[in-house]
């Protein structure tokens, strides 16, 4: 037996004093709740109506037990209610600020026609990582090495003049002794201000001989950008970012820095819709080498 839908008939022919008015309130057929009713009386032992007249009347045990069944049938119709707030519940996902916000607009109406509402939150990398353990987002795309990415971005330089090869060696970039020419940097943006991608091209830097000032960190990717527009000063980043702001861009010559992306989530279905279900949309996004559509995606560990 279903108590709720027995207890919705009881609560609706007490109201009206009829099972045919009842019945309609209710939207079933008068046999439906005649016998739901009957299901509750056998159910309790004990009859909930008096039909010995033409209108239907309570008996006293029928007076006692409404109250109670009242409140089951508002509690079911709030958990109805819960069900489906929790079904459009937003989705927080951290992302990274350098996402351009015409990409991140697609990704949430990709999302929206997947029935996933997200909630995007741009953020540095090491913000993100704060988040996530916050718990202040459901989710975040998190920076990680190469080695455990799932999403690939391949780093180069970037220029506002054209490199006169295909590949930049750093040593091209040391002075001279006399020193007649400006020193041209090597501008890190705040999202690759991690440990995996700034200290081997640092290191790199110091082996060939650039002066420490020479790999310095950003404030801001507009700042870098704008150095690398007005200034011999090179910029390291994506293909993608160097195309949109009209720079010339070239990959390092015996350095690999790829910026490595991999999920962070508390529950493992918010996990899997970001890795699997809208894993195009986001490389979209994040400017990845692959964004999924030839079904070679790359291996990866997510957190």
């Amino acid at each position: 037996m279903d108590i709720v839908a027995a207890c919705r008939a009881f609560v609706a022919v007490s109201g009206h004093g009829s099972f045919t008015s009842g019945a309609a309130a209710a939207g079933i057929p008068q046999s439906v709740a005649s016998r739901r009713i009957a299901a509750l009386e056998e159910h309790f032992g004990s009859r909930l109506f008096d039909r010995t007249s033409r209108a239907v009347r309570l008996t006293p045990f029928g007076q006692d037990m409404l109250p109670t069944a009242r409140r089951l049938v508002d509690l079911a119709d709030a958990m109805a209610d819960d069900a489906e707030r929790a079904r459009l519940r937003p989705l927080r996902v951290a992302v990274p600020e350098i996402c351009p916000p015409h990409r991140l607009a697609a990704l949430v109406a990709a999302a929206r026609r997947q029935r996933i509402h997200l909630e995007v939150r741009p953020a540095g990398p090491q913000e993100r990582a704060r988040l996530c353990q916050t718990l202040e987002v459901g989710t975040g795309i998190v920076a990680v090495p190469e080695a455990t990415a799932l999403w690939r971005v391949p780093l180069g330089l970037a220029a506002r003049t054209p490199f006169p090869a295909s590949t930049v060696f750093l040593e091209t970039l040391r002075t001279g002794r006399a020193r007649t020419q400006a020193r041209r940097r090597i501008l890190i943006q705040p999202e690759d201000d991690v440990a995996h991608l700034r200290d081997p091209l640092t290191r790199a830097g110091q082996s060939t001989g650039l002066a420490p000032a020479q790999v310095s960190i950003a404030p801001s990717l507009v700042d870098a950008a704008a150095a690398a527009l007005g200034s011999p000063d090179l910029l390291l980043c994506s293909r993608q970012q160097a195309d949109d702001f009209g720079l010339h861009w070239c990959p390092l010559a015996g350095l690999r820095l790829v910026r490595g992306y991999a999920v962070a989530a508390g529950a493992r279905e918010d996990l899997d819709q970001l890795r699997t279900v809208l894993y195009a949309d986001i490389a979209r996004c994040l400017g990845a080498a692959g964004d999924g559509t030839t079904g070679d995606r790359p291996e990866g560990t997510a957190t």
